[in-house]
């Protein structure tokens, strides 16, 4: 990762096991995988192993932009974390065990085109709706 990564992170009123699977499982991504109501995660793939891929297809509800988010996993301890790379970027996605609940932390490398602080929201959102989905169902 470069030296000027952005991480968020929430804390999750679930066990590890459901996290991770509400995370990684096609299925959930397209329930939580938008930063902002009016987008939409209408499919998702994800090969989850080191070489492996994962894409989701971000679209604006109203069909005026979309775009799918793929990368290639690079490091992966089933349950614990993962890396994967995209377009010359890296994420890694932590879970932390919290006595019953389950941190998860997300640090990756900015892009160089929007604000870092507009990443931060944009991708902190996304985690907060995850966040939500995962305690409500």
């Amino acid at each position: 990762m470069a030296a000027n990564t952005i991480t968020v992170q929430a804390t999750v009123a679930a066990d590890k096991k459901k996290v991770w699977d509400f995370y990684t499982n096609p299925e959930h991504i397209t329930k939580w995988n938008f930063a902002d109501p009016s987008w939409h995660c209408p499919s998702a793939e994800n090969d989850l192993r080191i070489g492996g891929t994962y894409c989701a297809r971000m679209e604006a509800k109203d069909g005026s932009f979309g775009f799918n988010f793929e990368a290639v996993y690079t490091d992966l301890i089933i349950g614990e974390h993962f890396t994967y790379e995209f377009g010359g970027r890296k994420a890694t996605v932590i879970l932390s065990d919290l006595n019953g609940q389950t941190e998860i932390a997300v640090t990756f490398d900015p892009e160089e085109v929007n604000p870092v602080e507009m990443q931060r929201a944009g991708w902190q959102s996304i985690l907060n709706n995850f966040k939500n989905y995962t305690e409500t169902n």
